[in-house]
């Protein structure tokens, strides 16, 4: 907080010198009050037109300096208010996706969002209103001591029973304040998630349980701020009565004082406003208070993910990554999602540049893991995974992830034109690079059917395309990428029989000359692959070719039986009784090369 202040401290400086200056102008009222009373009461007329020019003067120079002082800081404000919300979308992009996966996206936004907005009282308005307060309250007061010293001590004592009751308010309200931040974005996440979810929710008739959720989340929201303007009202409903009771007082003392003759009913007047003058800034700190205390909160929750340790955090001391061979090795890799159960465990293997490494092994075997440790999403709790025979931790994430390639089951699109979403790696890809890159992954096929082509928005999450389609969008950004590392997980598992086919030229083409992991369920995508690793519960159980395996009779020949016997059924008619002789084991013969084979 206060380095945002302190950024900022000549707009503050100047807007406090603007707030004194109105507040100044705003006592000359007040003040010349007497005057014009006691002038009056004896009969002299000849000072009310100057008295009259004076105050409209101050009436002028309180205008100007009002809207020059909301120009200044209002703007201020706002700078304020979209550099920390610039600042923290910065952070939060460079979070570790471990975060992510704890966290909702709704939370989040409401974070980057709203939290940011309480800003605006602290550097905006409400802190130079606060010290504009406080000056114009104790200026009032040394005013109110000189005009009766007894009545003004009197007034104080009332005014600091005020004060107490307001600290205590302030400490109960802050707490409130700070779970409103929470609950709301709370709410905010599940709200974003049911309707990213809409078609699911549908399908499942689940709206009247998502409706609950939200007015559970909302009816919380509802107490919060019930609680709070509970608290804030009856802070204003004592300031009213802090008021009355400084009334009785100025009546009781002050009426004494005229017919003892101490005081001048000009006296009494003015008295009466700078009561007022130096009251209301007192009052108006309770409701300014409690939109800085709101502040407070909002800031504090922005500090607790400005604190969460960056992804890059150690990028300054690690190496840059000017130029990537692709070679991956992994040495004696354990990890952890979960203190004590191991994902993987003892993983080592490499992958020569240019060759092509297939994974295979049932649900939960480890895989998709394996392939984040690639990404650098996660690191190993022990072990190294090496790139170019450097560790992957002491590379710069953002070098190294330039040359990485992905394409996913399910591929993310944004709501924008296909030729925005196939050039997301490349933002300075030519129409002529997007198109080849279409032609490659068989995208332009569909894409030139659209009215209008390339620029036909895909929708959110890429809703108006097929599941093949939106694949072959995703493989067509891979291709125009052209990473040096491929990573494959799952990425035909949306497409038919005929769809497939006619993607895999796709895929060889891009698969040439990199070196790609592949995670597939039909081992018929993956017979061609240098090497094959089959991991069950973490462990790499068997290696090497498609034709090598086989012969072991292992676990992948198991897998490899078991889905052609799927694939079989899947064209055997209803009371046909039909069972498929097994595949006979091929002839093994000794590989001629380790290396990449040409597809």
């Amino acid at each position: 907080m206060r380095d945002l202040i302190w950024a900022r401290r000549r707009r503050l400086l100047l807007g406090l010198v603007l707030m004194l200056v109105s507040r100044l102008a705003g006592m000359v009222l007040p003040y010349l009050s007497k005057y014009l009373i006691d002038d009056l009461t004896l009969g002299r007329v000849d000072r009310l037109a100057t008295l009259a020019w004076i105050v409209g003067g101050a009436t002028v120079v309180q205008a100007i300096t009002s809207f020059a002082l909301s120009q200044v800081l209002g703007v201020a404000a706002q700078r304020a208010i979209t550099d920390m919300r610039r600042r923290v979308e910065e952070h939060v992009m460079r979070l570790p996706v471990s975060y992510f996966d704890k966290n909702q996206t709704g939370q989040l936004i409401s974070r980057v969002m709203n939290d940011a907005e309480g800003i605006r009282n602290l550097v905006g308005t409400g802190l130079a209103q606060l010290a504009g307060s406080m000056v114009t309250a104790v200026m009032a007061l040394a005013y109110l001591f000189w005009v009766n010293w007894l009545l003004t001590a009197v007034t104080l004592t009332v005014l600091a029973a005020f004060g107490g009751a307001l600290a205590y308010a302030f400490k109960r309200l802050r707490p409130l304040f700070r779970e409103r931040g929470k609950i709301q974005a709370d709410v905010t996440g599940r709200l974003n998630e049911a309707l990213g979810g809409i078609r699911v929710v549908k399908t499942y008739t689940a709206e009247r349980r998502e409706d609950l959720v939200f007015t559970r989340g909302v009816h919380r929201l509802f107490k919060n701020v019930a609680q709070s303007m509970t608290g804030v009202s009856a802070t204003t409903a004592f300031s009213s009565v802090v008021i009355g009771a400084m009334g009785v007082v100025i009546i009781t003392v002050g009426g004494n004082a005229i017919v003892a003759g101490t005081m001048t009913l000009g006296d009494l007047i003015s008295y009466i406003f700078f009561t007022g003058l130096m009251a209301a800034p007192i009052v108006q700190i309770a409701s300014i208070g409690t939109q800085i205390t709101e502040a407070f909160a909002g800031l504090d929750r922005i500090r607790e993910l400005l604190d969460t340790p960056r992804e890059d955090a150690a990028d300054a001391s690690n190496s840059t990554v000017l130029e990537l061979r692709g070679e991956v090795a992994f040495d004696d890799v354990w990890f952890e999602y979960q203190p004590g159960v191991p994902v993987l465990k003892a993983v080592s293997f490499s992958a020569p540049t240019g060759s092509t490494t297939a994974l295979v092994g049932s649900s939960g075997s480890g895989k998709s893991t394996l392939l984040s440790l690639i990404m650098a999403f996660n690191r190993p709790t022990t072990g190294r995974v090496m790139v170019d025979g450097r560790d992957l931790g002491g590379l710069r994430l953002g070098d190294y992830r330039h040359h990485l390639g992905v394409v996913l089951q399910d591929n993310f699109l944004f709501d924008g034109p296909v030729a925005d979403n196939i050039a997301y790696g490349r933002p300075d890809a030519t129409d002529d690079d997007i198109r080849r890159a279409s032609q490659v992954a068989h995208a332009d096929e569909f894409i030139e059917g659209f009215e209008k082509k390339y620029q036909t928005v895909v929708g959110e999450r890429g809703v108006r395309l097929s599941g093949g389609q939106r694949q072959r969008v995703a493989i067509a950004r891979a291709i125009l990428a052209d990473p040096r590392i491929l990573l494959l997980d799952e990425a035909t598992s949306s497409l038919d029989s005929e769809s497939e086919a006619m993607i895999q030229d796709g895929l060889r083409s891009l698969r040439r000359g990199r070196t790609t992991f592949v995670i597939a369920h039909r081992l018929s995508t993956i017979q061609s692959a240098d090497q094959i690793l089959v991991l069950e519960h973490g462990e790499i159980v068997e290696r090497g070719t498609h034709t090598q395996l086989l012969a072991r009779q292992g676990r992948y020949r198991q897998l490899y039986d078991k889905q052609y016997h799927f694939e079989a059924d899947r064209f055997i008619n209803p009371g046909e009784d039909f069972t498929p002789e097994p595949p006979k084991a091929p002839v093994v013969k000794p590989p001629a090369s380790r290396g990449f084979r040409a597809e």
